[in-house]
């Protein structure tokens, strides 16, 4: 029997950076992958949290996220996010990777957001960016907007005073302009980035440009957002998927049950904006609302493991 191959997240940072994670993502989507094929996210709640269970399919490979949510973690100095990532042969579903499930999530979560923010906002022009939240997420979406974007100024803002500081710092030593800021900082931003456990909206949508785009990736719960009524109302919206959207996405499904907006708001997905079939307007806010998918893992995964393979 081969021997499963171990990738652990100081591998994974050296295999494969933001900017070739997001043209992975790109890739799969126009070989034709439809997230709306994918099956729903299996969550099961457990004392220390919740557990989810993510397989997918494609190409030549499939594969299962078993992640761990545990909220009380942070108060003893541990990641929020745990899990692992089983990496099969499509053919035959024979296990041929184990990698780090909390470093997959960090690496391809903000590459789906930088992907969206690649179409949403013009090419070639440089964005002032406010980022909400101070943890893994914050600094992955820092960097991988890098990756797709010049940022002239990026402010941080962050429950924690330190952690904003902290973030700030880290974007300077980037090459970028960086301060910490309030949330209505949001009225002269070229982008908004919130990747926060809030359940609150973080800020008065009515504050954001009509050019400016908005992504919002903190939450896959129906009854906790990001974002508030009024932003979503009046802006552009993408989902990677409508169906797990409108499964999981609070900050569409609250406004929805206020009778605010209806599931024909949502405009395009990422897959649309890929492809070429959906071109943003600018005369209003677009909103990208991502929950996560397991396709998204299942490509970022696969091309890890080619990397690995390459490498040794």
């Amino acid at each position: 029997m081969t021997e499963l191959l171990q990738i652990d997240a100081t591998t994974m940072a050296r295999l494969l950076g933001p900017a070739a994670a997001i043209d992975v993502l790109a890739g799969v989507l126009r070989a034709g992958l439809d997230p709306e094929e994918g099956p729903a996210r299996t969550s099961v709640p457990v004392p220390a949290g919740e557990l989810l269970l993510m397989p997918a399919a494609f190409g030549s490979h499939a594969g299962v996220k078993i992640a761990g949510v545990a909220p009380g973690n942070a108060a003893a100095g541990l990641p929020r996010i745990t899990g692992s990532y089983l990496l099969l042969d499509g053919a035959n579903l024979r296990p041929v990777a184990l990698l780090d499930g909390a470093a997959l999530t960090e690496l391809r979560t903000p590459a789906v957001s930088a992907l969206a923010v690649r179409h949403l906002t013009p090419a070639g022009e440089p964005v002032r960016l406010v980022l909400f939240g101070t943890g893994p997420q914050a600094y992955g979406h820092l960097e991988a907007v890098l990756a797709v974007r010049e940022v002239t100024e990026a402010i941080v803002v962050g429950r924690s005073r330190i952690g904003a500081r902290a973030l700030a710092g880290y974007a300077r030593t980037l090459g970028v302009l960086a301060r910490t800021g309030t949330p209505d900082d949001v009225a002269k931003a070229d982008l908004v980035v919130c990747c926060t456990t809030a359940r609150e909206p973080l800020f008065d949508g009515a504050l954001v440009a009509p050019g400016a785009t908005v992504v919002a990736v903190g939450s896959h719960e129906p009854d906790a957002r990001e974002t508030d009524t009024t932003l979503v109302a009046r802006s552009e919206v993408y989902v990677e998927a409508r169906a797990a959207a409108l499964r999981e996405a609070g900050d569409l499904l609250i406004p929805t049950a206020e009778g605010a907006i209806d599931e024909n708001h949502v405009v395009g997905t990422i897959a649309d904006l890929v492809t070429g079939r959906r071109i943003p307007t600018t005369d209003r806010p677009r909103f990208f609302k991502s929950v996560g998918m397991a396709w998204e893992d299942l490509a970022v995964a696969g091309a890890l493991y080619a990397a690995a393979l390459t490498e040794s």
